[in-house]
């Protein structure tokens, strides 16, 4: 999209003006993941980029294992147009992967570490994925029973969670049995190799290969709640015009900042986090496991961040954890929250923490690099989204045709039109259509989220269509309810669901799945249903009151820490 069309007078555009944001998108430079790494190791050199377990790597380190990595895929017959998949968790080789792909003009898939066997097989086959990295944990459950299935793929390069950390560190993790040692069988169709044998054994020759804006570097894949996963093809200039969109709401210095955030990298937000930190000449915080919070804390303790992100689950743990409140926050710009609601009362609690003001939840999808709005600084909209992107057009149509504008305030299908939507779904064209669909001239994303735009242009998701319920003829929305919910103190988690109603057909049956706070899984669930019932009948209309209430010990969770309501549905 020309980024004129961002001079159109819209609502948000006063919120820009008062926030200090330039209306225009600055024109996207045709560089790499690797131009940019190249550049700040000839000028930054030993500034850090990632701190991971102890260790820092640096800017002018990262150029080189990018070009000893980039050196031994081309060895692989890595060419320009092929497909690499990451099959790790956040770790320092994930970004040398990224840069290395980047060098050879590969492009990457993202795969993530919680598919089974059959699930990696599709991703592997459809995206044509030539060279896996992976992790030693992760090889015998999961790669050894896909061999001789993914013709496509030729080399698989295990390693290690420790491979970066001194020889005498790695010598007492497996003496202490911290970590185990794992065998790994050999494979029979792919040639299987040691990523951190093979990294030291290859050149550091500068490996270089110049990429164009419409050439796809990643293929991220995207759940879906029906049929197999779609790869969305996102190319050089939907993720950088995204990282300008993103740079436009905050004020970055190059080389002075800290990013912390847990978002996974083969997920599109961590993705791009960890793109925009590298760009930035970031310090970035390598969180390998977002569970282990006391850890989380430790790093943060020692590397106080300037910039967070993390989905409002982890927050909540955070904020639970002692450690947290030990962080120096006096240096934090901004902590981002996004992938679910975040309830207003603990959004209150966070920033009794890190400072007022400085939480602000964001929107977007794979799709769309993943950006389209963001609260904008001092300027957050408590129970929103914030308002577009610069370059971003947003509009609200109804949900039965898709062809008609609702009106400002009026719950409808969002739709999304701006540089960072990608161009489509990888050899699906029926999909691609559907999803993309022209509207006023322009191609527009249509995203399945229910929302409504307010005067100023600031966005409230109500929900994901698909998540949207029907009783008696009215609409619930599930995030709503889950909202009120989150008001009672003795509940961690609630999701709300909609099954058929046999007897009323077009209509649902709400089913409301609870996870409680642990002071108050001794208490009887009938005493507890009882209040959650009272609470509703009076804080929200009788058709929104759950009809069946169902205790869990954990609400199932995705990677990424959202709500998994597909795993609720029988």
């Amino acid at each position: 999209m020309n980024a004129a069309a961002d001079l159109t007078p819209q609502p948000w555009h006063a919120i820009y003006e008062q926030c200090g944001i330039n209306p225009v998108l600055p024109e996207i430079a045709e560089k790499s993941l690797a131009d940019y790494v190249e550049g700040h190791a000839r000028t930054l050199g030993t500034a850090p980029v990632m701190e991971y377990l102890g260790v820092t790597i640096s800017y002018a380190q990262l150029d080189r294992l990018a070009n000893r990595l980039a050196n031994l895929l081309q060895k692989q017959g890595v060419e320009k147009g092929d497909v690499i998949g990451m099959h790790l968790p956040n770790t320092p080789q994930y970004l040398v992967g990224l840069v290395a792909a980047a060098k050879v003009g590969a492009a990457v898939s993202g795969v993530s570490p919680l598919l089974t066997p059959s699930e990696l097989i599709h991703q592997i086959n459809d995206a044509k994925i030539k060279v896996l990295i992976t992790l030693d944990q992760f090889y015998n459950n999961n790669i050894v029973p896909i061999d001789g299935k993914v013709p496509s793929l030729k080399t698989v390069l295990v390693s290690g969670p420790i491979d970066f950390l001194p020889g005498w560190k790695k010598w007492l993790a497996y003496t202490l049995k911290k970590l185990p040692r794992i065998t790994l069988p050999p494979l029979r169709h792919a040639r299987l190799l040691n990523f951190w044998e093979e990294l030291q054994k290859a050149p550091e020759t500068r490996v270089y290969t110049g990429l164009s804006h419409g050439d796809t570097i990643y293929i991220q894949y995207t759940g879906g709640t029906t049929g197999k996963p779609k790869g969305a093809e996102m190319t050089l200039h939907n993720m950088f015009s995204n990282a300008r969109q993103c740079e436009a709401f905050a004020i970055y210095t190059p080389g002075e900042d800290t990013l912390a955030a847990a978002f996974p990298y083969f997920h599109m937000a961590g993705l791009s986090l960890a793109l925009l930190g590298i760009q930035q000449a970031s310090r970035i915080l390598v969180i390998p496991d977002p569970r282990n919070v006391e850890m989380f804390c430790k790093v943060m303790q020692k590397y106080p961040p300037t910039f967070m992100a993390n989905v409002p689950t982890l927050y909540q743990m955070l904020y639970e954890h002692p450690e947290f409140k030990k962080v120096d926050f006096s240096r934090l710009k901004m902590a981002m929250s996004g992938a679910a609601p975040f309830p207003p009362e603990m959004i209150h609690q966070l920033e009794s923490i890190i400072g007022k003001g400085k939480l602000a939840e964001v929107y977007g999808m794979t799709e769309t690099s993943p950006l389209l709005t963001s609260n904008p600084p001092n300027r957050a909209k408590i129970g929103t989204v914030g308002i577009p992107t610069v370059g971003t057009k947003l509009k609200i149509v109804d949900v039965e045709t898709g062809t008609r504008e609702m009106p400002v305030g009026e719950p409808g299908e969002l739709i999304a039109s701006g540089p960072q939507v990608t161009k489509g779904y990888l050899n699906l064209p029926e999909a691609s259509a559907q999803t993309l669909r022209e509207f006023e001239g322009d191609t527009w994303i249509y995203t399945g989220d229910i929302a409504k735009i307010d005067e100023e242009g600031y966005l409230t998701i109500c929900d994901r269509s698909k998540d949207m319920l029907i009783v008696g003829g009215y609409k619930v929305f599930s995030v709503e309810v889950e909202g009120k919910l989150a008001e009672l103190d003795f509940i961690e988690l609630s999701a709300l669901i909609g099954l058929p109603d046999e007897k009323r057909p077009g209509n649902d049956i709400v089913h409301l799945y609870i996870q409680l706070k642990a002071d108050a899984r001794a208490t009887h669930p009938d005493e507890l249903k009882e209040k959650i019932l009272h609470f509703c009948r009076e804080q929200m209309a009788a058709y929104k009151v759950p009809k069946h209430i169902h205790f869990l010990d954990a609400l199932p969770l995705t990677a990424v820490g959202k709500l998994d309501k597909k795993a609720l549905r029988p």
